[in-house]
């Protein structure tokens, strides 16, 4: 008779897996029940391996009684599409300037191209998840977005229109809820309608966080391209108070978009959400490392 006989290496393996899954059960027990915003997008989106890993982590976030809400992005695709088309589009405060044609490109990348892969991985890797545009069944709706842009010159603030993009202003919850019941994990396109049926484009930070506040999620957490918030010196500051957090906002260091992702977090904090972590999606199973270890990943605001 022949026995096979793990190598101290394998057993070293399996023990350092055991050891993981004992750590995160504590966690799990804590999230267990709860609503988790997850705003999707940057590198995470765009790369295979990340965005499959990202699909398995939200599939085991829903396995382990956990209910994901996904918000997801679209900007360097719809960006993609409007060149191949020969359509030029610009840029003020990061925003970009929708017309009627655009908006048009817009809703065609977000609604149908990119809700339905990331609905596709999500499903693939065993989760129950279901595509919803934010202009549709008046699930948000939006007022134009109003961008005061200060002249260099007269140094005067000026208003900018910037066309159909908007704000959100009013969420129709009890159809995310619905689904939540349903057992579904809602995938979310951020695009708000007003009350003449004009549709906008939202920033998916901003729809990501008013969600969060309105359904007083428990947590939110929002995927970058950077490992957090960096304070003067480039190091990764890994835990802010909400006042801190807002202190913070006028300090020199704190500059381009990382300044919009804080106040997202503020906002929806004072909502009503517990916390919220600003994270790297370049990371594979960011979402698990930062829900289910001792010390997460990422920048974390907590409620005083």
């Amino acid at each position: 008779m022949k026995f096979d006989f793990l190598s101290e290496s394998d057993q070293a393996y399996f023990i350092h897996k055991a050891s993981t899954l004992v750590e995160a059960l504590p966690y799990i027990r804590e999230h267990s029940g709860d609503i988790i915003v997850i705003k999707y997008g940057g590198h995470a989106m765009v790369d295979k391996k990340l965005s499959d890993s990202f699909a398995k982590d939200i599939g085991l976030l829903k396995e382990v009684g956990i209910s994901p809400v996904i918000i997801h992005g679209g900007g360097p695709q719809i960006g993609e599409l409007l060149k191949s088309k020969n359509i030029s589009s610009k840029f003020v405060d990061g925003l970009r300037v929708t017309d009627k044609e655009i908006i048009k490109v817009v809703e065609e990348v977000l609604s149908k191209d990119i809700n339905t892969e990331i609905v596709k991985s999500i499903s693939s890797s065993g989760g129950k998840a279901v595509g919803i545009s934010g202009n549709i069944n008046n699930l948000i709706e939006a007022t134009k977005l109003q961008i005061e842009v200060k002249d260099n010159d007269s140094n005067i603030e000026k208003i900018i229109d910037i066309g159909f993009v908007g704000q959100p202003i009013k969420l129709n919850k009890e159809i995310i809820l619905e689904h939540i019941s349903e057992g579904n994990i809602p995938v979310i396109a951020p695009l708000g309608i007003d009350k003449d049926q004009c549709t906008y484009n939202i920033n998916a930070d901003t729809a990501a966080g008013f969600i969060a506040g309105e359904l007083k999620a428990s947590k939110l957490l929002l995927l970058t391209d950077v490992s957090g918030i960096l304070d003067s010196d480039q190091k990764l500051i890994s835990s802010l108070s909400l006042s801190e957090a807002t202190k913070i906002l006028s300090e020199e260091f704190i500059s381009g978009g990382m300044k919009p992702k804080i106040q997202t977090c503020i906002k929806s904090m004072e909502k009503g959400v517990k916390k919220s972590t600003i994270l790297d999606g370049r990371i594979p199973h960011s979402v698990i490392l930062e829900l289910f270890t001792e010390h997460g990943i990422g920048t974390q605001i907590v409620s005083d």
